[in-house]
């Protein structure tokens, strides 16, 4: 039986690469109107090579670019680059269609609810507040309250026992194969991968369930339950 449902954040409830594409997109227009002289599609391959590098939570990333691109930073070009970053992340972040009324289904069937993220927690709850979700869930555990990526096992017991659930009646929904599915499929928690947010064309996820919308999760909770 399933009692609760353990969310990844990023690419699972939000779309987190579309807000991200849309921000980086407008802070190098800010820093080419204020003067700098870069090549708009060169710089945005250059600004997520470094997020691939560096991790997509990395805050230095446009001091990086410009002092790798003109050999020193300038703060004017800075200035420009975060200010529209995060007048366009503001904008542009968003919760994939069917989360809310797929969370409400969830909560009418008593289940219990929470995250698991390897965003810092102030990223994380900035999301959560900004997308107004954040008391839908009973818990949330953050890469701050571990000290551990997933897939290690320690984010996936920390959310079990503050949800006071055992790991084998959690179902775990995220979009990442090598971190959400594997590290949960490994303490026994069922898991659905949430193709539908994937950056990767991935052939066979190895989870219990495949997502193409998180609408279906509905069904497929009531499917061990009834």
């Amino acid at each position: 039986m399933i009692k609760a449902v353990v969310f990844d954040l990023d690419n699972t409830l939000l779309d987190f690469m579309k807000m991200k594409t849309i921000s980086i997109n407008a802070a190098i227009d800010g820093m080419i109107e204020s003067g700098m002289s870069i090549e708009k599609n060169t710089s945005i391959d250059e600004i997520f090579e470094i997020y691939d590098t560096k991790g997509y939570e990395h805050q230095e990333v446009f001091n990086e670019f410009i002092i790798n691109k003109i050999g020193s930073i300038n703060y004017k070009y800075l200035a420009a680059a975060i200010v529209e970053y995060k007048k366009a992340k503001e904008i542009s972040l968003g919760l994939y269609p069917e989360v809310i009324p797929t969370l409400k289904k969830l909560q009418h069937m008593n289940l219990k609810l929470g995250i698991a993220s390897d965003a810092p927690s102030r990223e994380a709850w900035i999301r959560l507040y900004t997308l107004k979700i954040h008391n839908i869930f009973q818990d949330v555990v953050t890469f701050n309250d571990t000290g551990y990526h997933k897939p290690a096992k320690e984010p996936f017991i920390k959310i079990s026992e503050k949800l006071n659930v055992n790991l084998n009646e959690c179902m775990m929904v995220g979009d990442w194969p090598d971190r959400d599915i594997k590290g949960a499929s490994q303490l026994g928690m069922k898991t659905a991968f949430a193709r539908y947010g994937s950056t990767e064309d991935i052939v066979n996820s190895g989870a219990d369930h495949d997502l193409d919308s998180l609408s279906e999760l509905v069904d497929i909770i009531q499917s061990y339950n009834n």
